[in-house]
């Protein structure tokens, strides 16, 4: 499982009547419950190492503390009796926020990793730091009864696409929305009262790759993301993320491709997000911004026309192939990662040849790291940031779930 790697801005929590171990063992319990969304008694024990009586009690633990259930399994064909099978409960949620440069969507994630509800909200230009925190206030406000009648709000996870400082959740630079040192955790935190984690978005999209979609159970992978605000990734190493110095590992976007290329914001020449641009994608498709959800419906029509492909879409998308597989050449012989993730509008232009894609990346990359690296699009489609985002949220009570204690039974809007 993925570590998430987030700065949160929370008033500090005391220590609670549960010594070390005993907080260790109740949290590799939860994370196990979070990660496979339902397991048994059984399968914990294995995994563990601990004994049935201890397992129980640890399971008794988190049932009481609100955090998970135990239900009857279905039809078993073992001998003996069949192990009760515990999952994580639906009314422990996080809301999870991303902004972008035409909206900012809220979402209400449970702990086991399902969007409840989503809420996108469109902007006409793109929002300032001070917009994208009274949207959400809004809309937490228009949801406090249900939140304080049906759930358990744990705290805010914050997916931005920019660099967000590790330490502090302070957005160092988002260039597509034109934030510079915006301390966007506190001012979310302070106006809604709750707990903030802040990350880079293509890093929470790794994390929720990683615990719930193509990257499960592989240790060793890189994810990249494209959306309106350009391409981020993150990379994990030995399952866990590679965040760098201050958390701002991942910056694929700036990756040398065209030494002749446009100027990139960033004031370099030819980066990989100046050459593979989603707006380029829904132009040749005859797509405005508007169309971003026919995107991959529209783009698979024109590559499979039974009397051949469309040639000017074919010649944009073999383009930025080849960009995006010369910024991976040196990702894979690097960092020798066994599968490599394609998100956002980068998963659409994979899924449009998938095998060319491959041999492009295995053609340029050494023979030996490039033999060892497979590729997938993200499962988890338009549910990926805020599934990541929610788990910035939902890390301190994975590590530590008796601390769910002291988290209040509603949010306050």
């Amino acid at each position: 499982m993925v570590a998430p790697e987030s700065a949160v801005v929370a008033p500090a929590r005391t220590g609670s009547n549960f010594d070390n171990v005993r907080r260790s063992n109740l949290a590799a319990v939860l994370g196990m419950a979070h990660a496979q969304r339902r397991v048994s008694r059984a399968e914990i024990t294995r995994a563990t190492g601990l004994n049935r009586s201890t397992v129980g009690g640890l399971v008794a633990e988190l049932v009481e503390l609100g955090l998970v259930e135990e239900r009857e399994p279905g039809s078993t064909h073992h001998a003996g009796r069949p192990s009760p099978i515990i999952v994580p409960r639906e009314d422990v949620v996080a809301i999870a926020v991303n902004p972008e440069v035409d909206a900012v969507t809220i979402g209400l994630v449970s702990l086991s990793g399902k969007v409840l509800k989503r809420i996108r909200y469109d902007t006409a230009r793109v929002p300032t730091p001070e917009e994208v925190v009274n949207i959400v206030a809004a809309v937490v406000a228009g949801m406090a009864g249900e939140l304080q009648s049906s759930f358990r709000t744990v705290g805010v996870g914050l997916a931005v696409p920019g660099l967000v400082r590790e330490q502090d959740g302070v957005v160092v630079l988002a260039p597509h929305l034109d934030w510079h040192n915006v301390p966007l955790a506190g001012m979310l935190g302070t106006a809604l009262g709750l707990p903030v984690a802040a990350a880079n978005d293509a890093s929470t999209g790794l994390m929720a790759e990683s615990l719930f979609g193509a990257g499960r159970g592989v240790l060793e992978h890189v994810y990249l993301n494209g959306g309106a605000s350009g391409i981020g990734g993150g990379i994990a190493v030995e399952g866990r993320i590679l965040k760098g110095a201050s958390g701002f590992a991942g910056e694929f976007g700036h990756a040398l491709v065209n030494s002749a290329g446009k100027l990139c914001h960033c004031g370099a020449q030819g980066c990989l997000e100046t050459e593979v641009r989603q707006e380029e994608l829904l132009e040749a498709l005859g797509l405005g911004k508007s169309g971003l959800e026919e995107l991959d419906s529209a783009l698979r029509a024109q590559v499979s026309r039974p009397e051949g492909p469309d040639t000017g879409v074919l010649e944009v998308v073999h383009r930025q192939m080849d960009f995006l597989a010369d910024a991976l050449r040196g990702t894979v012989n690097i960092f020798n990662p066994e599968l490599i993730i394609f998100g956002g509008f980068l998963g659409t232009l994979y899924s449009a040849d998938p095998h060319r894609m491959a041999q492009l990346v295995r053609s340029r990359a050494l023979k030996g790291p490039s033999e060892d690296v497979r590729f997938a699009r993200a499962e988890l489609g338009a549910d990926l940031l805020l599934v990541g985002a929610a788990q910035l949220a939902f890390a301190p009570f994975l590590a530590d779930p008796a601390s769910i204690i002291l988290a209040g039974a509603g949010a306050s809007a």
